[in-house]
């Protein structure tokens, strides 16, 4: 089996996961991406690292791209006192991104298993979905049900969740 910290597409060949790359300009937020992404049928997505207030938690939530995501009711569900956005060195080291790049592919460089993944409960039924392959010039479309084999494949802990 392959190893975490290898190149993403040789992990999604040895998953047997098939995507399709839409290559673009640099997308390092929703407004931009939302550019590139109108002739992609997928479930655009943006994606959010935080960390606790004590920053020995780290988690990483995953929203349909035109949802709102109230911090607060995440931080009463957690019960990890207040969360902030992590910073880009943290981003650097757990996920291997930088700043208008986090997606969970990202998880490929979270050798410790670190990082806990919220996926939103909207995008349990989805068929395709789509993020960043690590850089934020591409965007990659894959299956459901190969993201969820991805994420099984990580080690990460991760949940479907009722976000508001």
């Amino acid at each position: 089996m392959i190893a975490k910290g290898q190149p993403l597409p040789e992990i999604f060949r040895a998953l047997n996961i098939s995507y399709t790359e839409y290559v673009h300009p640099p997308a390092p937020d929703i407004p931009t991406a939302r550019l590139y992404w109108k002739d992609i049928e997928a479930a655009h997505c943006k994606n959010l690292f935080f960390r606790n207030h004590k920053g020995n938690r780290h988690y990483l939530v995953v929203v349909e791209h035109t949802r709102d995501l109230v911090i607060r009711d995440l931080e009463q569900r957690l019960r990890q006192g207040k969360l902030t956005f992590a910073s880009p060195e943290r981003m650097a080291r757990y996920l291997g991104v930088q700043p208008g790049s986090v997606t969970p592919f990202g998880l490929i460089n979270d050798h410790q298993n670190h990082v806990h993944l919220f996926v939103d409960e909207n995008l349990r039924h989805v068929q395709t979905i789509s993020f960043h392959p690590l850089v934020n010039t591409a965007s990659w479309v894959i299956s459901r049900p190969d993201f969820e084999r991805f994420l099984a494949w990580t080690g990460n802990t991760w949940e479907y969740i009722a976000l508001y």
